[in-house]
């Protein structure tokens, strides 16, 4: 299945916010994702037959690229469309001439923490307490990707 992205619009949010409150259990709300849209932030939409099955958000600022959101509607994780989107992006970071891209990840993600290390991510950090979680705080791992 090949994904095809564009902008993600106003229009796109409730699609968008619906796959968010599948996908976390602390989802991001209608007003983050309007100030990112509005903001310099890079929102993606990546499309099957006009369904949105995958959005992500990223910021690219002074040559680094922070990967901020990147999520795929439950009905279709496991089949490679995180790694599709992950591609595209590490192509836009270079495109705009990031030299590293970094982002955070739940210790408990342990399949996107195996797709991050297998498209040469590399653990640089950690976050203490830095997600929320329904019986208190979960740790974040950062993760650095070099792309020059």
């Amino acid at each position: 299945m090949v994904l095809t992205a564009r902008s993600i619009q106003e229009a796109d949010l409730n699609t968008v916010l619906e796959i968010e409150n599948q996908v976390y259990t602390h989802p991001w709300s209608l007003n983050i994702f309007l100030d990112c849209l509005r903001g310099s932030y890079h929102c993606q939409a990546y499309e099957y037959e006009q369904d949105i099955l995958a959005y992500s958000v990223v910021s690219v600022v002074a040559g680094e690229a922070h990967l901020l959101n990147l999520s795929v509607h439950p009905q279709h994780q496991g089949k490679g469309l995180g790694r599709e989107v992950l591609q595209q992006i590490i192509q836009f970071a270079r495109e705009r001439h990031a030299d590293t891209l970094y982002l955070e990840v739940r210790v408990s993600n342990h399949a996107a923490r195996n797709l991050y290390e297998s498209e040469g991510f590399n653990e640089i950090g950690q976050r203490f307490n830095y997600y929320p979680t329904t019986s208190g705080r979960e740790d974040a791992l950062v993760f650095a990707r070099p792309l020059l």
